[in-house]
């Protein structure tokens, strides 16, 4: 069953086409990859799919509906999350508090519990700390939940901004360049925890990478874009051995 279906998917910024009749849909549970050269869209694309940009024409449709002129805000809570290329953390803020901000969709307390302190109040938090615990753990960044996000290591950074993504509950959880930075070690450890995630959470995992060994390695499908449009799409093997995309990553 599909949970993301996407057609005709296209965007225009004055006189420039960036994306242009995109199709693709990804089944619930897949790892799907999203590849291609620079400035090919990738981003692009995952702006529209979170509601940054609306779309020129095509649609997106998640779990049969319809998320064309619906806000980031509302996609979120219709099942969708994301990572970016330049990490965003509350960087004041603690590990614990960085995940804790996105249990919002899940944990609700009235004002008036919040502004007096009352039992149901603490209560709530208890349950808060431990659901961001429960995900930290997942990342090993449980040791550092008391930690300033801005002191955290590069990679553990990266790591963090998944984990608050995950908070969110999403179906579907895009990354964007999740290894981008990290050396060997760090991106065969994100691998393994990519897995863990989609297999112990049961979500989708949308990711845009330029590591090809990570893509290679995990990834189920993949769409390559190529100036906005559909290159080539298949297995990982089908993909990598097509003259075009060949082409297109290294020239004639």
């Amino acid at each position: 069953m599909a949970l993301l279906e996407v057609k005709n998917l296209g965007i225009s910024f004055g006189g420039l086409r960036a994306v242009d009749q995109v199709n693709f849909s990804i089944k619930e549970g897949q790892l799907y990859g999203l590849i291609g050269p620079n400035g090919a869209g990738k981003t692009t694309l995952f702006n529209l799919l979170t509601g940054v940009y609306q779309p020129t024409d095509g649609s997106i449709m998640l779990q049969d509906k319809l998320l064309n002129g619906k806000k980031p805000a509302q996609i979120n809570r219709a099942g969708i999350a994301r990572t970016f290329q330049n990490i965003r953390l509350f960087k004041k803020m603690t590990v614990l508090d960085n995940v804790k901000v996105a249990l919002h969709n899940q944990v609700h307390y009235s004002l008036f519990a919040t502004l007096f302190k009352l039992p149901s109040y603490w209560k709530k938090e208890k349950e808060m700390d431990k659901m961001a615990l429960d995900i930290l753990k997942v990342f090993d960044l449980e040791g550092q939940a008391s930690v300033l996000a801005a002191n955290l290591p590069y990679g553990k950074q990266r790591k963090l901004e998944i984990a608050r993504a995950l908070a969110t509950n999403p179906k579907l959880l895009l990354l964007d360049e999740p290894a981008a930075g990290m050396n060997p070690n760090e991106t065969e450890e994100l691998m393994q925890t990519i897995r863990l995630v989609r297999d112990r959470y049961k979500i989708t995992i949308l990711l845009i990478e330029h590591d090809m060994k990570l893509v290679t390695g995990i990834c189920e499908e993949i769409l390559v874009l190529n100036f906005g449009m559909e290159l080539a799409k298949g297995t990982p093997s089908e993909v990598l051995n097509n003259p075009e995309v060949i082409t297109a990553y290294l020239g004639e």
